[in-house]
């Protein structure tokens, strides 16, 4: 039960926030991102940051100097990744975190670090918290095609892309996970992935 309430609860924030996009740049938008991090790098305490990148963007990246277009698009270093809201267990979602905290503690998952739990025992906990945000990121980006969000904001369909700085092979597994191979086809050849 608690399990379920943390994914609708990032799912509906997910909806919000792909609803609150800039009218203005709509037309523009041809990436929904999710950036998937941690507090000070602690699973304990994960979020997505749900964005997008435009082709305005793209431009001006190549104007300053990148001289590869799939880079320029498809790399998420030089994409948008300030100023989007985050969703998880972080202090601007106070509602996230309660629930998130609730999950991990049923689950057994949850400590502190003066529990006194070995480093091993910490670490399986950590992997498993970690797999299960990822679960929920990739349900939320399937969410938000399969619920004609992504349609009926932008008017058409587009990729979206999860990444975790830490994981980058991580980005094009989760992608592919998230997005019916139809939309992935620039995507994956700038990857190099078939």
């Amino acid at each position: 039960m608690t399990e379920r309430a943390f994914r609708d609860h990032v799912r509906h924030g997910a909806e919000r926030v792909l609803h609150d996009f800039p009218a203005a740049l709509r037309t523009e938008i041809y990436v929904v991102s999710l950036e998937i991090w941690r507090i000070d790098q602690d699973p304990r305490y994960p979020y997505a940051s749900i964005g997008y990148n435009t082709e305005s963007e793209v431009r001006r990246v190549l104007e300053q100097g990148c001289s590869y277009e799939g880079s320029a698009r498809w790399e998420y270093s030089y994409g948008l990744l300030e100023g989007f809201e985050r969703l998880g267990h972080v202090p601007e979602d106070p509602v996230g975190s309660s629930l998130h905290l609730a999950e991990a503690q049923a689950e057994g998952l949850w400590y502190e670090d003066e529990d006194g739990l070995s480093d091993e025992v910490c670490a399986a906990h950590d992997d498993e918290l970690v797999r299960r945000f990822d679960e929920v990121c990739i349900d939320v980006a399937r969410h938000l095609r399969a619920g004609g969000h992504l349609a009926r904001v932008l008017g058409r369909p587009v990729p979206i892309v999860l990444f975790d700085m830490d994981r980058p092979g991580w980005e094009t597994e989760a992608t592919e996970a998230a997005n019916p191979p139809d939309v992935l086809t620039d995507f994956l050849d700038h990857h190099s992935v078939r």
